[in-house]
């Protein structure tokens, strides 16, 4: 990719930075010069990696494990950013997941508190901590990672993920009319099928991925650097005029 100058020597979370979608938005952040704190949960031997790629390229980078869903586990990443870099220019909540398929009929409670934690409270969490830090720069940046299925209701069985990634729509909006005056950006981005993700390869059969390949205008499914791009772009617009947008990265079968 080529470099993004607005970004270099920007320091930057990312949280799950090392799977998926987010081991792309790192690289790609990487590629364009910024310092990069990459959080992950499982992922150690790729977070790892990915900050010695950083750090070979003269840049700082660390790797930071938690829980995100925990209010101490979210405090801890943040301080241990500012402490490696001195402050924070650029958040990018990208945690999440679906866990597993569950219709209305067959959620339990503590599923659904499970699922609502891991997508929306963890990234409140990760935001209140940061808000602060974000402030201190003259303009600042959140990008926060919402989904097709927030817009459209999403496939059966994803009735609380769905529901959670919809609540991140308004929460971007809320939060951007909150952090504008302190010069901080708030956006978000809702993929759409997006292949060769553990998401997709977990959750998502070949038929259920061709079907709806086959209703996507522009005839191919997403992938990881799709998402990334439109992350790094929303995340650099320091001079930008977009604020409480969501961008839409689905091939055009959603464009409301």
């Amino acid at each position: 990719m080529k470099d993004n100058n607005k970004l270099v020597g920007k320091n930057v979370l990312i949280t799950a930075g090392a799977q998926g979608i987010g081991e792309a938005i790192t690289k790609h952040f990487i590629d364009s010069g910024a310092n990069v704190a990459i959080h992950y949960f499982s992922n150690a031997e790729t977070a790892n990696k990915s900050a010695e790629y950083a750090t070979s390229k003269g840049q700082k980078a660390i790797a930071i494990s938690g829980d995100l869903t925990k209010e101490e586990d979210a405090n801890a990443m943040v301080e241990k950013t500012i402490a490696a870099f001195g402050g924070l220019d650029i958040l990018i909540n990208n945690a999440g997941s679906l866990v597993a398929r569950k219709l209305l009929n067959e959620m339990e409670t503590e599923f659904w508190h499970k699922v609502m934690d891991i997508n929306l409270t963890s990234m409140m969490f990760v935001t209140r901590a940061a808000a602060p830090h974000l402030g201190k720069n003259e303009s600042s940046s959140i990008v926060n990672l919402a989904s097709l299925a927030g817009r459209k209701g999403g496939h059966p069985g994803s009735l609380v993920y769905s529901t959670s990634k919809g609540a991140i729509l308004t929460f971007t909006r809320a939060l951007s009319s909150e952090l504008g005056p302190q010069g901080t950006r708030v956006n978000a981005v809702a993929p759409g099928l997006i292949l060769g993700t553990s998401f997709h390869n977990t959750h998502t059969s070949k038929e259920s991925a061709d079907a709806t390949t086959a209703g996507i205008p522009i005839q191919r499914a997403g992938n990881a650097d799709d998402v990334a791009r439109a992350v790094l772009y929303l995340a650099s617009e320091y001079d930008g005029f977009i604020t409480g947008a969501t961008l839409d990265i689905n091939g055009g079968v959603y464009n409301m």
